[in-house]
């Protein structure tokens, strides 16, 4: 694993918020969120989370989508995601094992290299919504492993980044409790919260290079 120091994880997390702020994504992006080491002040740091709310798109080029199979090879383009965006960066097209376009990996594609340490969630939830959802999940399955870490930062929301959220995070400004602490403030008990602290951790410490999880509430 590759550690991060904390100077080039925000950098790069600044970088992320360009690039939705600035470039056309495969789907709308509404939030972007920094989570979990880099939100509590560490240097370095083992792993970049990064959190970024979509839309669904409504509208865009649904007949356009047989063109784009021909040519790509992947159904649901101009449905999924955007037809426009595929124009521009064909290399980036990405499928789930349906063949379909799958947003989270066209955006993993688009924002992320291959070998560098940073985990992308995406998800037509807000974060903090989303953290509540898995949490529930969880706990009804007793599978702690997919818990998403409730310390987070936003940077970028409905069109307006925060310089006031990254100041602070350079600054390491921000106080968060420990995972299991955090876990605690949304209802575990103490014993719960340590054991699904540490299932979280282990499972972070097993992963490897650009990683991306698709969610949907």
């Amino acid at each position: 694993m590759t550690d991060l120091s904390r100077d080039t994880a925000i950098d790069r997390a600044v970088e992320i918020v360009d690039a939705v702020e600035r470039e056309t994504m495969p789907v709308p992006v509404r939030e972007v969120w920094v989570y979990g080491d880099v939100a509590l002040g560490l240097d370095p740091i083992d792993r970049l989370d990064v959190y970024l709310t979509k839309d669904i798109l409504m509208r865009d080029a649904a007949d356009r989508e047989a063109e784009f199979r021909e040519r790509l090879g992947v159904d649901g383009v101009g449905k999924t995601v955007r037809a426009e965006w595929a124009d521009e960066h064909p290399e980036y097209v990405r499928a789930n094992a349906n063949g379909h376009a799958a947003p989270e990996q066209c955006l993993a594609a688009h924002l992320l290299t291959d070998d560098e340490p940073i985990h992308l969630e995406v998800c037509n939830a807000s974060f903090e919504d989303n953290v509540t959802q898995r949490l529930k999940g969880a706990r009804a399955r007793g599978n702690y492993e997919q818990l998403l870490d409730p310390r987070g930062v936003c940077l970028y929301a409905e069109g307006r980044r925060s310089e006031e959220a990254v100041r602070k995070l350079r600054e390491s400004e921000l106080a968060f409790p420990t995972l299991s602490g955090a876990l605690e403030t949304l209802g575990m008990d103490p014993e719960e919260a340590s054991e699904a602290a540490d299932a979280v951790e282990s499972y972070r410490e097993r992963q490897d290079g650009a990683t991306v999880r698709g969610d949907v509430v």
